[in-house]
């Protein structure tokens, strides 16, 4: 079991290093069931689903030498992730992705500040930007997508209901040499903002949709991928220029690829095309990332 977890780190860095030290090196159900593995700059994030730490994976990652967190999950919910050994490197760090660099935090419960199973999506966006484009990112997080639209030339305006969250978006541009304030940040809720950007008349060259699988609004009001994602196309299709792009991505796990290419199909209009894309190499095999670019 120790050479094949061997092989596998060896595979992904040979494949994706220098410029990339984010990745999964054990994806879900491949050795263990319920149990994945991702190398964070130097460091492991093993994640557990409602499973313990297998033996032989626990003496590998000791034998490694390198800074260990676990995250346990269970019905969705995710906990802040625990130091399996004393941390000998700080907890706040800064990781590489094509060379994009991008702040993460091992204290942080969802996320640590960068969901790694975007990153193919994340290159496509910024080799389809250019100067003079704007991008619309929704459900923003820590702004990823809109740091690669700034680097492809684009002005992204990044919108998330967490003021926070759109602080590191802007630490994440300025690590990368952006100015922040060539760009745009709105704080509140994706669906009331597009309904205000239908009403004025506001359009972009690209829009990115990748909304989490369950929301709640202020008002109490419930939003589930499985129910609402076709709405959701429907609203942000006005606010698409001629020519653009938008993405829509989810990793909601109870929708089928071919489940959500019907929903997002019937809500676009139908000379758009369609590409789907797959979820990076080191995330196979369960598809659970569905991403499909309409490109108007």
């Amino acid at each position: 079991m120790h050479a094949r977890l061997d092989q596998l780190l060896a595979e992904r860095r040979a494949a994706l290093e220098p410029d990339t030290d984010a990745y999964r090196v054990l994806p879900e159900e491949t050795l263990f069931p319920g149990v994945s593995v991702d190398a964070l700059g130097g460091r492991f994030l093993v994640s557990l689903r409602n499973v313990a730490m297998p033996g032989e994976l626990h003496e590998w990652l000791l034998a490694s030498g390198a800074d260990v967190f676990v995250k346990h999950l269970s019905k969705g919910e995710k906990s802040a992730p625990e130091p399996m050994n004393p941390p000998k490197e700080p907890l706040e760090l800064t990781v590489r992705e094509n060379g994009v660099h991008y702040l993460l935090n091992m204290r942080g419960g969802y996320s640590q500040g960068l969901f790694i199973d975007q990153r193919d999506n994340r290159s496509r966006l910024r080799q389809l930007c250019r100067p003079g484009m704007t991008v619309l990112n929704l459900f923003a997080y820590t702004g990823a997508f809109s740091v690669c639209a700034a680097l492809g030339g684009a002005t992204a305006t990044t919108l998330d209901l967490a003021r926070p969250c759109l602080e590191v978006c802007r630490e994440n541009m300025r690590a990368n040499g952006i100015d922040p304030a060539r760009h745009f940040f709105c704080k509140g809720d994706a669906l009331h903002w597009l309904s205000r950007f239908v009403r004025q008349g506001r359009q972009f060259n690209m829009i990115v949709l990748d909304p989490p699988t369950f929301s709640r609004d202020a008002k109490g009001h419930v939003w589930r991928a499985e129910r609402d994602y076709s709405e959701l196309v429907r609203l942000a299709v006005p606010c698409l220029a001629p020519g653009g792009h938008l993405l829509c991505t989810t990793n909601c796990r109870s929708l089928s690829p071919a489940d959500f290419l019907h929903m997002v199909s019937a809500a676009i209009p139908p000379a758009a095309r369609i590409e789907e894309l797959p979820m990076p190499f080191d995330f196979s095999p369960e598809t659970y990332l569905k991403t499909l670019w309409i490109h108007s």
